[in-house]
């Protein structure tokens, strides 16, 4: 009987431990539950980031294709500009050197001009002063017909 009693004891200890046991294992089995729910939704927004990656990669390629595309678009109009600019700066040179050369045409016709101008008025004061002083002699001529006129009468 007390082997009985203490075979009692021993059982039910065991049935103790084994009910704690149990009782962890369900514990242990609600963690590894809530620990694999944890894990699976972890998995799912690993996934859903995974996409969101891949879309942003895809998008930031296309960025970088469209910015390059931009950036040659704006070297070519850039160079365009360039080469309008050149060519509009050798027109205008070539406008400033026929300048120049009919300004120097003009100053040496308006030079000439003027010398004729010079050597005209020159000749028409040379013979203003002949004409007076012919004007003159005949007036001392007239004068003296007069004077000779009148002492004859």
């Amino acid at each position: 009987q007390e082997e009985k009693k203490q075979l009692t004891l021993k059982v039910e200890e065991l049935e103790r431990k084994l009910e704690s046991t149990s009782a962890q294992n369900i514990e242990f089995l609600q963690v590894i539950a809530k620990r694999e729910e944890s894990i699976h939704q972890c998995q799912l927004r690993l996934e859903e980031k995974s996409r969101e990656c891949s879309s942003l990669a895809r998008q930031l390629e296309m960025a970088i294709e469209d910015a390059k595309r931009q950036v040659e678009q704006a070297r070519e109009r850039a160079v365009s500009r360039e080469r309008a600019a050149q060519s509009k700066m050798l027109d205008l040179e070539t406008q400033l050197s026929r300048n120049k050369t009919e300004l120097s045409q003009l100053r040496r016709s308006k030079e000439d001009a003027e010398r004729r101008y010079e050597s005209r008025l020159q000749d028409l004061r040379d013979r203003l002063e002949q004409s007076e002083s012919t004007n003159r002699s005949m007036q001392n001529y007239v004068q003296f017909l007069k004077s000779s006129y009148d002492n004859v009468f």
